[in-house]
């Protein structure tokens, strides 16, 4: 069982500690909280909970007070908490062994520290360094590079030519390096444009289960240092992601989008083929985005338009029914001579 001093917390999540230096064995949620567990409040409206929790001891954002309970202030709620759940959970350990109920190819180069799994597919001139793990059932192609403790979840297909840098997480069913979806017409058909580039994803990042990312056309579709995509998200041939941007879920990134560092796009955000999106841009939920968008641009609707004026356009929707019998009544007044 692990244990931990309140003190040693802590200082880890450079907070203020206020009571008694007990150890911490585990953290829980504030309705299941424990006696030895460690559980968060960052909203007052859960203060009641809080007091007739079991919990040993809270982390609390500033503002918040909790008479009689051992505290730990912080500036940051959301790094804490991922401060302290990495603390008790770490990711399952395994030895580095390659299952003989795997496929790996002659040409491939395995460093010693890595872990295969039954069914999983290593395909020719395949690299794989140290520290990185391949569940069962995943698809690694021809001359696909996979750096330092990546992980690479059941039923993931890297494609031929893919690399990935170090410290990566490839989630289920996720499919890297994929054809892009390019046709010319002839007048009477479409025919298939080769896609032969490929798809290149930096250090430090994660693609969520059934996500796709396309091979480029020529060159190469790249996702950026520390970018977190959701679950279900399509990114075209040829995109280029900036880094640190989060893409959350059922997002569609049509070709040739470039999108700057530290963008935060909604779920269902669409983005026009050939969109220049600048570095921290905001974009709400379900809204449309083509052309240009400047830097620092928060965007919302479908076309996207500035979001402090779609937050006046929607306050303003309830009351069209009134405003509208009021226009008509002024209307027939106009046309009596009133």
């Amino acid at each position: 069982m692990k244990k931990y001093k309140l003190s040693y917390i802590a200082n880890l999540l450079k907070g203020s500690l206020f009571g008694e230096d007990i150890e911490i064995t585990g953290v829980a949620s504030i309705h299941n909280a424990r006696r030895g567990d460690i559980t968060f409040l960052f909203n007052k409206k859960f203060t009641e909970l809080a007091v007739k929790s079991d919990a040993s001891a809270f982390v609390v954002s500033e503002g918040i007070k909790l008479e009689n309970k051992n505290t730990i202030v912080v500036k940051n709620p959301s790094y804490a908490q991922a401060v302290i759940l990495n603390l008790f959970y770490h990711l399952r350990e395994y030895t580095p062994q390659i299952s003989n109920k795997a496929f790996v190819a002659e040409s491939a180069k395995i460093d010693e520290k890595v872990t295969i799994m039954d069914f999983a597919y290593i395909d020719e001139n395949a690299t794989i360094e140290n520290g990185s793990v391949i569940y069962p059932f995943v698809y690694v192609g021809r001359n696909v590079r996979i750096g330092k403790n990546v992980r690479i979840y059941p039923h993931a297909v890297l494609m031929d030519d893919t690399i990935l840098g170090d410290n990566v997480i490839i989630s289920p069913g996720a499919v890297i390096g994929s054809d892009g979806f390019g046709y010319a017409f002839d007048g009477t058909k479409y025919i298939k444009i080769p896609q032969v580039g490929r798809v290149v994803i930096e250090d430090d990042v994660e693609v969520g289960a059934n996500t796709t990312i396309d091979r480029a056309t020529i060159d190469q579709t790249q996702i950026g240092k520390g970018t977190k995509i959701d679950n279900l998200v399509m990114i075209a041939h040829n995109v280029n992601i900036g880094e640190n941007c989060i893409i959350v879920g059922q997002v569609g990134i049509a070709g040739s989008a470039k999108i700057g560092n530290n963008a935060i796009f909604g779920g269902q955000v669409g983005i026009a083929d050939h969109a220049e999106i600048g570095n921290n841009v905001m974009i709400a939920a379900q809204s449309g985005v083509s052309g240009k968008v400047e830097d620092g641009a928060k965007l919302a609707g479908t076309y996207a338009i500035d979001f402090k004026k779609w937050l006046k356009i929607q306050a303003i929707l309830n009351d069209l029914p009134e405003l509208k019998k009021k226009i008509e009544q002024i209307l027939k007044g106009s046309q009596n001579g009133d």
